[in-house]
C-alpha cells in the first residue's frame, strides 16, 4: 500500500492536467433514497489494489447496504497520476487518498479542491519493522543499518524526526533507494529496515512466522499521528449532492461497522471481490484493523481538527509543502452520519 503513496504524493505535485477517464455524471441533489429514483452511479476510486483497508467499502456493496441507499457504487483502482485528479475533476466522486497527499494537492501549484470526508482508521499504523536478530527496537537503532527508502522528501523527514527524537544520527543510516514489494523477501536480503503500514506487512511477517521488532512513528512523536488513509470527495460535488453524499457515506459507515464486529465474514467478502488475495493473511489483517477503524471513537470517520492541523504545522515547518494551510482546511466530519 505505503509504496504507490509515495510516487503518487510526488505526482499530485507536478499535477499539470487531469487524467481524461470517464465515469457516470451523478446530477445534481437528490436525496439518495430507494424508491425516489434510479440508483445513482458512485465511482469510489481505490488508491491501491483491494486491500483489508478497504473492505469496508466491499461489505457496503455485498450486504447491500449501497442498493439499500439507492447506489450503484464501482469500486475501481486508480489510474497512473492517482485518484484525487480524476475526483477533482468530476470524473469520480469519492476516492481513498492520505493526509499527506491531500496537503500536496491543496498546496501544489496547480492546486486541486478537495476535502477528507472521514478516516478510515483513526490513527497511523505505519512504522518500522526489521528482523528482530538485527535489534533495531527504536529509531537509534537504525544508525549503521540499512533501510529501504523511496527517496520521498515526506518519508525522509519522518524518518529524521523519529530518529532525532530518539537521540540518534540521521545521517549515519545507510539509505539505499528500493521499492520494496515484498516485505519478507526484503528483509531476508541486506535491507534491515522497511517502513510498513502494520495492519499489511506487519501482519504478513506474523503469519509467515518471522520474528521481527516494530516501531510505530506515532508512538516516537505524536504529530505524527496523522490520517492516513481518508476518503476524499470534491467541495463542489458535496455542495451540489449534500443529501447524496450523507447518503453514501452512511452506507460506508454500515460496511465498516459490520466489518468491526464481524471480521471473518469480511475478509470472506474481500476475498470473493478480490480472490488473487491470501485468505490467512487477510484475515488476520482484518482482525488487526478491527480494532484500528474506530479505536477509542465512537463514530466511525470522525477527524480530529487539532491533529489533522498539527501534522499540516508540521509539514509547512519542515518545508514540506509550498505554503501554510489553514487551520481546519482539507477535512470535513459533516457528512458523516450522526
Amino acid at each position: 500500500m505505503k509504496k504507490r503513496f509515495f510516487a503518487i504524493v510526488m505526482s499530485v505535485f507536478m499535477v499539470l492536467g487531469i487524467a481524461g477517464c470517464s465515469a457516470q455524471n451523478t446530477g445534481n441533489g437528490g436525496n439518495g433514497q430507494q424508491g425516489v429514483q434510479e440508483n445513482k452511479k458512485i465511482t469510489f476510486v481505490l488508491d491501491w489494489t483491494p486491500n483489508t483497508n478497504h473492505t469496508g467499502v466491499y461489505v457496503a456493496k455485498e450486504l447491500g447496504y449501497f442498493q439499500e441507499a439507492g447506489f450503484e457504487v464501482d469500486i475501481v483502482q486508480p489510474p497512473e497520476g492517482g485518484a484525487l485528479p480524476l475526483v477533482a475533476a468530476g470524473k469520480a466522486e469519492f476516492c481513498v487518498t492520505f493526509q499527506e497527499e491531500l496537503a500536496a494537492a491543496l498546496t501544489s501549484d496547480s492546486p486541486l479542491d478537495m476535502v477528507a470526508v472521514g478516516t478510515i482508521l483513526q490513527h497511523n499504523t505505519s512504522g518500522i519493522i526489521s528482523l528482530k536478530e538485527d535489534n533495531i527496537t527504536s529509531p537509534k537503532g537504525m544508525e549503521n543499518k540499512v533501510y529501504a527508502t523511496w527517496d520521498s522528501p515526506v518519508e525522509k523527514a519522518i524518518i529524521k524526526q523519529v530518529i532525532e527524537k530518539d537521540g540518534g544520527n540521521y545521517d549515519a543510516i545507510k539509505m539505499i533507494p528500493n521499492t520494496v514489494t515484498d516485505v519478507i523477501s526484503a528483509l531476508k536480503t541486506d535491507v534491515d529496515a522497511v517502513w510498513v503500514y502494520y495492519g499489511w506487512d506487519g501482519i504478513a511477517t506474523e503469519v509467515k512466522g518471522l520474528d521481527t521488532n516494530y516501531f510505530a512513528f506515532k508512538d516516537i512523536d505524536p504529530v505524527l499521528d496523522y490520517y492516513t488513509p481518508v476518503i476524499a470527495a470534491s467541495p463542489k460535488y458535496l455542495e451540489e449532492n449534500e443529501d447524496t453524499a450523507k447518503n453514501f457515506l452512511a452506507a460506508v459507515a454500515k460496511g465498516y461497522e459490520y466489518t468491526i464486529a464481524h471480521p471473518e465474514e469480511a475478509a470472506e467478502i474481500l476475498v470473493k471481490h478480490a480472490p488473487e488475495l491470501d485468505l490467512d493473511l487477510i484475515t488476520a489483517s482484518q482482525k488487526y484493523l478491527a480494532k484500528e477503524y474506530k479505536a477509542e471513537v465512537e463514530q466511525w470517520g470522525f477527524i480530529d481538527q487539532a491533529r489533522w492541523d498539527n501534522f499540516y504545522t508540521w509539514m509547512a515547518d519542515n518545508q514540506l509543502i509550498s505554503k501554510r494551510i489553514e487551520a481546519g482546511q482539507g477535512f470535513t466530519n459533516a457528512y458523516l452520519p450522526k
